[in-house]
């Protein structure tokens, strides 16, 4: 039996972050991994899909190459090359976390973990299993995609995103179902490759956790790209044949009509792996399936931790890294600061990108809060100009008692290099002064931020 300070079950962007931070600290760390270490985040999720909308952006700007006095001619995307560019990526970061474990000396055992008593986990590999024991295990599974009950993803016509970043075939006719991040992500970049994209989504507007100027801002601005975008909607029935795809769509006013699509991606959500891992023998409190945990990733059950998309939501990569080193720290007896939700950045890379961190206008109403609001747009930008980007606004919500931030949204060019402004910005608790004295560059797109603030207050200079 192998004995350790830490185990980390699972090595997504949560677990093998918590693992360095733990070594770091001086914990003697394992991590377990069953596939490939970096987790989804890394193999599967955020890095490569940036990679393949990256090459949709650039084909996206060889089409218009006019519009910036130059010539492209004879332009073509080629799929499979693409896609291979992307795996690359993928594969160059799994092999820098792999070497990330070697230089903290984090021993890594590849297989199946479950839990089998307080501060023992065994790994199962090719029918053979090794017993590990440590005082204390944080728990970073992660989650998976959720299927449609009716219609399970096949790989073949029926995707999920695992399926849409390495498809078998380009899609021409594509229905996405979901218009959270990931489903906009996917609509977007198959759009730019020239696919014919319908968006499906049950709320009434589109990446419904935004703010709701957002979400009409970025509908506007897909549908003038050629996306057709049903909201209020959901899909009856979905069946596959040999060739296509058969939707039956249910439209806001309750009518079912038949579409016909060459493939189709499911993208309504998430399920946590909590399943046969020894969550139930240890008696781990869990809500929906998710692990309950206190503000230091503590479950219920001593020396046991859990953190990121397996925890409560937002389920983002970012917010997995900041509590695998907070569960770190407070295992190695430390005195790490909690993390509060509403300065957790969120963002969405389709064209034009989304961003934001905080309450929506709506939200901070409901909370009670008499409210300043500014509005600063992309054509009143110079840089943005400059660039051919003119496209998109910049939105911030102050306490109009205090001058707090309580929220930023962005919809445009770069914003989601953008949004870390604001949130460190309510992270240190600036109020509206602090924003205003700042001085920002010029030219460049962070000045809309400024400007954002200060027309909140009715001191906008450039609108």
């Amino acid at each position: 039996m192998s004995t350790y300070d830490l185990i980390v079950l699972g090595s997504g962007p949560g677990g093998y972050v918590a693992a360095i931070r733990a070594a770091q600290l001086g914990l003697k760390t394992a991590i377990v991994e069953r596939e490939n270490l970096g987790g989804i985040c890394l193999n599967w999720g955020c890095i490569p899909t940036k990679a393949l909308l990256r090459s949709a952006e650039i084909y996206h700007y060889m089409q218009h190459a006019g519009d910036y006095g130059l010539t492209a001619a004879n332009i073509s995307a080629d799929i499979d090359a693409v896609v291979k560019r992307s795996r690359g990526v993928a594969k160059q970061l799994n092999q820098g976390v792999t070497h990330l474990m070697k230089k903290n000396k984090i021993t890594v055992h590849l297989g199946e973990g479950r839990l089998t008593a307080p501060g023992k986990l065994s790994v199962t590999k090719d029918g053979k299993t090794e017993e590990l024991t440590a005082k204390n295990i944080i728990i970073a599974t992660g989650a998976r995609a959720r299927d449609l009950p009716f219609a399970p993803a096949d790989g073949k016509r029926i995707w999920t995103y695992r399926h849409a970043m390495t498809p078998p075939e380009m899609p021409k006719k594509l229905l996405v179902i979901g218009s959270g991040a990931i489903g906009i992500e996917f609509a977007s970049f198959y759009n730019d490759m020239g696919a014919e994209v319908t968006v499906v989504e049950m709320m009434d507007r589109i990446v419904p956790v935004e703010d709701a100027d957002i979400s009409t801002f970025l509908e506007k601005a897909l549908k003038k790209q050629g996306m057709t975008i049903l909201t209020g909607a959901g899909v009856q029935s979905l069946k596959a044949s040999a060739t296509s795809v058969t939707a039956e769509i249910k439209d806001k006013d309750g009518k079912v009509a038949k579409s016909d699509f060459t493939h189709c991606i499911v993208a309504i959500g998430i399920v946590p792996n909590t399943e046969n891992i020894g969550l139930e023998a240890l008696g781990v409190k869990t809500t929906k399936g998710h692990i309950d945990t206190d503000p230091m990733c503590r479950t219920n059950v001593p020396g046991l931790w859990a953190i990121g998309d397996v925890t409560a939501p937002p389920w983002l990569a970012h917010k997995a890294s900041h509590e695998g080193v907070i569960a770190a720290e407070a295992i190695a007896g430390g005195h790490p600061h909690a993390m509060d939700p509403k300065n957790i950045p969120g963002c969405t890379y389709c064209h034009p990108q989304v961003a934001s961190v905080g309450l929506t206008e709506a939200k901070a109403k409901e909370a009670g809060y008499e409210v300043k609001v500014g509005s600063f747009p992309f054509m009143g930008n110079g840089k943005a100009i400059a660039l051919g980007e003119a496209e998109g606004f910049i939105k911030t919500v102050f306490d109009a008692k205090t001058g707090e931030l309580l929220g930023a949204h962005m919809v445009g060019a770069e914003v989601t290099e953008l949004i870390q402004g604001y949130t460190v910005g309510k992270t240190a608790e600036l109020v509206e002064a602090d924003f205003m004295h700042t001085v920002f560059p010029h030219p460049t797109l962070s000045e809309m931020m400024h400007e954002s603030v200060l027309g909140a207050y009715g001191k906008a200079l450039h609108i």
